[in-house]
């Protein structure tokens, strides 16, 4: 089962169990609207680098209640310009687009860029 779990400034997205064995390091981003999408009350999250962008749209999908027997749609985009695969690493795309240690990812309800 899927858990969100809070680190106090920084929550994590776990999904099944909740050890820190799989991912080693986490990676810092932040998760702003874009497109019409409602705002989260929390942005600033954490994840291990092992996990993927799939992983942070699932979680986004349960936590907006979207609906899934109506496949509503939701994008996920870097720097405003691209949306990466849905397997690619979250640690990879840090690796490449993180600024002062923070990744920033824009999620919208409708192609929002590129």
């Amino acid at each position: 089962m899927s858990t969100v779990e809070d680190d106090g400034d920084t929550n994590s997205l776990r999904f099944g169990p909740s050890n820190d064995s799989e991912g080693g390091s986490k990676v810092v981003f932040l998760l702003k609207a874009a497109g019409g999408a409602p705002i989260l009350k929390k942005k600033k999250w954490a994840l291990p680098r092992t996990k993927t962008i799939g992983h942070i749209v699932e979680f986004l999908k349960k936590y907006m209640h979207l609906d899934t027997q109506q496949q509503q749609q939701l994008f996920l985009y870097v720097n405003q310009a691209f949306s990466p695969a849905l397997d690619t690493t979250i640690g990879s795309v840090n690796d490449c687009f993180s600024s002062e240690g923070t990744l920033v990812l824009h999620y919208a309800l409708t192609e929002a860029w590129g």
